[in-house]
Formats: C-alpha cells, structure tokens, sequence
C-alpha cells in the first residue's frame, strides 16, 4: 500500500528556500538547522528540500513539472501572492474546471494553486 507521495526538491540553498517556503507560503520547517536537508509540512501537505549532491551532480535546480496544490480559497491564495511572488500566469478559470494561478518559488520551481469552479444550477 502507498501512503502518501513526498516531493524532494533538489536546491543550491537550503536555509533561504525553508526561508522562502515559510515567510511566503506559510509552510512549518522540521529540521536540525542544517543547510543540507529539510522537511516542510502545511495544512496536511509535507515537502523535502536537500542539498545539491556529488551523486546527482547537479548544477542548477531542475525538474520539468510542476507542484500543483489543491485549495480552498484560489482567489485568497492569489491575493496573498500576486505582490509578492514571481508570476507564472495570473488566476482565471480553465475550461476543465479549475480556477487556478501559477508561481515560481525561489529557485524557479512552478506552483499552481487551484480550486474547482462550482458547478453552476441549470437554470
């Protein structure tokens, strides 16, 4: 049985993304204070962060998808970020039924937020 899928995300700085993921987006940090890994958790979502290592041999935070959370209130969470944060592009409604923005983190990581539109009563 799978239990849950935890994202670790590779980056060059540990200590200014736990940073980053706390001031902006309110996330609880669960480390030693090193500056070689991290566990974040918000609202029941849990996300690593490690530091570049010689295995891997990374250069540059990389990775071709993106983190898509589900919330709430998509329009609140817009507010909070739309000054503060780099836009990928702003809220609007998607003909599958989201309403959803998107941003990048700190090292150019792409979140989107989305929350489903509610159906609308024939009328």
């Amino acid at each position: 049985m799978l239990r849950a899928l935890v994202p670790m995300l590779r980056v060059p700085d540990v200590l200014a993304s736990v940073a980053w993921y706390r001031d902006v987006l309110g996330f609880e940090a669960d480390f030693d204070g090193s500056d070689s890994s991290a566990s974040l958790q918000r609202d029941g979502i849990e996300l690593m962060l490690s530091a570049f290592n010689a295995h891997e041999g990374d250069a540059a935070p990389a990775f071709t998808g993106s983190l898509y959370l589900h919330c709430d209130d998509v329009d609140a969470w817009w507010a909070r970020l739309q000054d503060i944060a780099r836009i990928c592009y702003p809220i609007e409604d998607f003909g599958y039924g989201m309403r959803e923005f998107a941003i990048y983190d700190c090292n150019g990581f792409l979140l989107q937020f989305g929350q489903p539109i509610p159906a609308k009563d024939p009328p």
